[in-house]
């Protein structure tokens, strides 16, 4: 059985595809992230059983359906328990349609409405970054945008939940495309937890602790840049943003069989030419009835 892996006093971790943290204060026991299904939470539930812990609040980082989709299943156990969310992702966690409605642009066909894509609603509240109080337990929550539109990442203590912010070596490696809103901001984030003070271990939403925040760090924003690099290459020539996403997959080693795997990683891509348009690097045109993107004419 899945337990708690004790971090610091009060911090615990949940590892599992979705890392999941357990924090506790006094007879507050905040549970950060939920993971995909029913099954993730109903073994968080029994790894909170073995410790005789019992949630007082949710914090979900970001709305995307792997980090909320246990909701459900603890407010089955436990009605009333309170739930909170940065501003926007709190109303996509109430409206979990906007998920798969805002990837694929149209209301989505049933192959894009399936749990990796949209969760179940739950009562979110939306929770402002700073240092907050939620369920009894004290936490600071850290604005860290780009891979959503909005997520927070918490420290506790000496502890980093970094969320989505950041992501282990090896899922880095796994994942080479990683998903992201906004590849500029998902940088930038991910650059500004060096800024944070006191921090010894870092949790990731995917992939393994890390006491060397620095380095892992690095390691993101290098993958971070080396997609930004390839999605460049790949539009040296006048491209839609599918003709795109499969150079970018080919040159990485990706191989997508889903839908939703396409919509995705299609997504991804989209904000690193979104982001290099901004930079003036590529230019935005319709030919031929079709958005292009090539590179940008002399000035």
């Amino acid at each position: 059985m899945a337990e708690l892996q004790p971090l610091a006093p009060g911090a615990f971790m949940f590892a599992a595809a979705v890392n999941s943290l357990v924090l506790t204060q006094g007879r507050g026991v905040l549970v950060v992230d939920t993971g995909l299904d029913d099954q993730h939470a109903k073994r968080l539930l029994r790894a909170l059983e073995a410790r005789q812990l019992v949630p007082s609040a949710i914090l979900n980082t970001h709305s995307h359906a792997d980090h909320h989709g246990g909701n459900a299943t603890l407010l089955k156990r436990f009605p009333e328990l309170p739930i909170y969310a940065p501003p926007l992702e709190a109303a996509i966690i109430q409206h979990p349609l906007l998920e798969p409605l805002a990837l694929y642009g149209a209301q989505p066909p049933k192959e894009l409405q399936n749990k990796f894509l949209l969760a179940p609603p739950s009562p979110a509240q939306p929770i402002p970054a700073g240092t907050v109080t939620l369920g009894g337990v004290t936490v600071e929550l850290v604005s860290v945008p780009g891979h959503a539109t909005q997520m927070y990442a918490v420290q506790f203590g000496d502890v980093l939940y970094a969320a989505d912010a950041l992501f282990g070596t090896q899922a880095l490696e796994k994942h080479p495309l990683t998903f992201c809103q906004d590849s500029a901001a998902m940088k930038r984030s991910a650059a500004s937890l060096l800024d944070l003070g006191g921090v010894r271990l870092t949790v990731p939403g995917h992939g393994e602790m890390s006491s060397d925040l620095p380095a892992l760090v690095a390691a993101n924003l290098e993958a971070f840049g080396r997609v930004t690099a390839v999605v460049a290459g790949a539009a040296a020539v006048p491209r839609t943003v599918d003709a795109v996403l499969k150079e970018v997959c080919g040159v990485l080693g990706v191989q997508m069989t889903t839908p939703s795997a396409v919509v995705l990683n299609r997504s991804a891509v989209s904000a690193h030419l979104g982001e290099l348009v901004q930079a003036g690097r590529l230019e935005l045109t319709v030919q031929d009835n079709e958005l292009r993107f090539g590179p940008a004419a002399p000035r």
